[in-house]
């Protein structure tokens, strides 16, 4: 790989498993992950979704701290107007103050939900429009210089816990340059903007204590097997399980049921969303990664291991680094 490789991992429940099962599976992947080379491995916060085990993800990224020695942890990320900075910079201090230089706080302002649960999270629905202010509150939780006369975050004052813009939209790509912070966009899932927000994100980057230049991570979804037809036949697998989750909202469909919905003009959409998705073998899939990499103008690549069980994104990640990290598989 011409860039480095890190992991983005949806705690996914799989058909049958149990949310412990889930939970276990991330600590498996993030020990083998660990052993491979990858740079480091993020957790998104989803709630009500009964498919993702993230939800806590704080909680998530210490249990998985305290079961590995070395990788990065981290954020992909945290949902910040769903909080205020002051309870998320001491939580992420907390974390780095337990493993120090081992924790990245990765930040979004949309929900991660739907409506009902934002309620339920008694979330302001204004609470994005000080998404930017937000920011630079934490920020100086994190550096020791809070905004806020009085008000310290501790832990977490002087931990300096690197903060990364998560984004699919122009409104990340500006905010992260004005700010000077690595710019981390959602490819895997949301592919329309990617060009022009990593041109302007780049073109507009303004210098900061924690960046001198501009960093880009690009998600992008991988699915890596010993054969074109395994992995194929995973796609498949994923590609079905989306119709229920995204379009039935948890409802069960059959295969032909999934299939005629993915053939549909809204089923499209789905496959859309998937743009950036490469499903073969290890060799195939390395190629596809570095043409993304170029294609994204990427420092780093955030890959999405869609496989639908546990063991099957366990060797996905083992194959992937067979070629791309030099790693035995």
């Amino acid at each position: 790989m011409s860039v480095p490789l890190s992991i983005l991992d949806l705690a996914i429940i799989g058909t049958g498993e149990t949310p412990q099962q889930s939970l276990e599976g991330s600590v498996a992947l993030a020990q083998r992950a660990e052993e491979l080379g990858y740079r480091r491995i993020w957790y998104a916060e989803h709630h009500n979704n009964g498919a993702i085990a993230s939800s806590a993800t704080s909680v998530l990224i210490a249990h998985v701290a305290a079961n590995t020695r070395t990788i990065r942890l981290g954020s992909g990320g945290i949902m910040l107007p769903n909080h205020s900075p002051l309870v998320i910079a001491e939580q992420f201090g907390t974390l780095a103050t337990l493993h120090p230089g081992r924790i990245d706080l990765g930040l979004g302002r949309a929900p991660g939900t739907d409506q009902p649960t934002m309620r339920a999270l008694r979330r302001d629905p204004r609470a994005a429009d000080t998404f930017p202010q937000d920011i630079v509150e934490l920020r100086g939780y994190l550096a020791g210089e809070t905004r806020i006369p009085g008000v310290e975050a501790i832990p977490g004052r002087g931990t300096n816990v690197p903060l990364y813009i998560l984004g699919s939209s122009m409104f990340g790509a500006k905010l992260a340059a004005v700010l000077g912070l690595p710019y981390a966009f959602a490819s895997h899932f949301a592919p329309e903007l990617l060009h022009d927000a990593v041109d302007l994100y780049r073109r507009e980057f303004r210098p900061s204590e924690q960046l001198e230049q501009p960093h880009v991570i690009a998600g992008v979804n991988v699915i890596a097997a010993e054969t074109d037809e395994d992995a194929q036949a995973q796609l498949l697998v994923t590609r079905r399980r989306r119709v229920g989750l995204l379009v039935g909202r948890g409802q069960t469909y059959s295969d032909d049921e999934a299939d005629l919905i993915l053939a549909s003009p809204q089923g499209r959409g789905l496959l859309q969303m998937m743009q950036y998705s490469v499903a073969g073998t290890p060799p195939a899939v390395d190629a596809y990664l570095d043409e993304f990499a170029a294609h994204a103008q990427a420092d780093e690549l955030i890959v999405v291991a869609q496989s639908p069980t546990v063991q099957a994104r366990l060797r996905s990640i083992e194959l992937l680094a067979g070629v791309a990290l030099s790693a035995p598989a």
